[in-house]
């Protein structure tokens, strides 16, 4: 198995797969930075097997709240995985409280925390051996960075109304057409810091990670497999947390 190669290229058919997805998903032009790549499908692979598995945790952990006695209040006395998620649950509703609210932490938090259980394992998939982390490529980092983006506005717009649109025009008439390119430029800006801090970070960290596997598979590389779980918590609490800080900002303006 080469340094790039994944264990979803032993899957039967993988290459034909592959071939028939690039016909429709392939990038023939080139533009600057943007040159001739080698299409794959790893991190489409790598993005599906954490959303199976979160998936399954969110099974399991229904059906052990619905087998506790108490409806789930008490959590279980021995650590298990419905601890492991109340705790991530718990962490994330810490952060989403201070720029939110209680109120407001507790209406999104479905959504901020998916967010970051998917980007978390998505970024430690990048610390076992065969397996590339979807989130070092942009594809799937613009992807999430949109989604956050037109969540954000059409949140905004939920609360309140057409009067959201006047944020972006200042608070006085003649002030429009300077606020209108700053705000707009602003805004803009967001997805694509999320999606190139999350990719420089976490290619780098996998870089490193390997390197040291491939000089050394012994030990050595066992601080930079613990710094590689430091790197993802923090660029999956970073992400969520600016996430946290958008939302907050569009549905909290009273003035628009």
């Amino acid at each position: 198995m080469g340094p790039h190669s994944t264990w979803f290229e032993l899957f039967p058919g993988y290459e034909t797969l592959k071939d028939n997805l690039q016909i429709y998903l392939g990038r023939r032009w080139t533009w600057q930075v943007f040159t001739a790549t080698h299409f794959e499908i790893s991190h489409i692979l790598g993005g599906l097997l954490v959303f199976l598995l979160l998936a399954f945790f969110a099974v399991r952990y229904a059906a052990s709240v619905r087998r506790s006695p108490d409806g789930g209040a008490v959590p279980p006395p021995r650590f298990c995985l419905r601890n492991l998620i109340e705790l991530l649950g718990d962490m994330i509703y810490g952060l989403m409280e201070g720029p939110m609210g209680a109120k407001d932490a507790r209406r999104y938090l479905p959504i901020i925390g998916s967010l970051f259980l998917f980007i978390l394992f998505c970024n430690l998939l990048s610390l076992i051996p065969g397996f590339l982390p979807p989130t070092a490529t942009l594809k799937t980092n613009v992807g999430l960075a949109l989604l956050v983006f037109f969540l954000t506005h059409a949140f905004g717009l939920r609360a309140h109304g057409p009067k959201y649109l006047k944020h972006f025009l200042g608070p006085v008439w003649w002030l429009a057409p300077l606020m209108l390119p700053i705000e707009l430029i602003s805004h803009i800006a967001r997805p694509v810091s999320l999606s190139v801090r999350l990719l420089g970070n976490i290619t780098a960290d996998h870089k490193v990670a390997a390197v040291f596997f491939a000089l050394i598979p012994f030990l050595i590389p066992v601080p930079f497999l613990v710094m590689g779980v430091f790197v993802s918590v923090v660029q999956a609490v970073v992400f969520s947390l600016l996430s946290t800080v958008y939302i907050s900002t569009a549905i909290a303006h009273e003035e628009h």
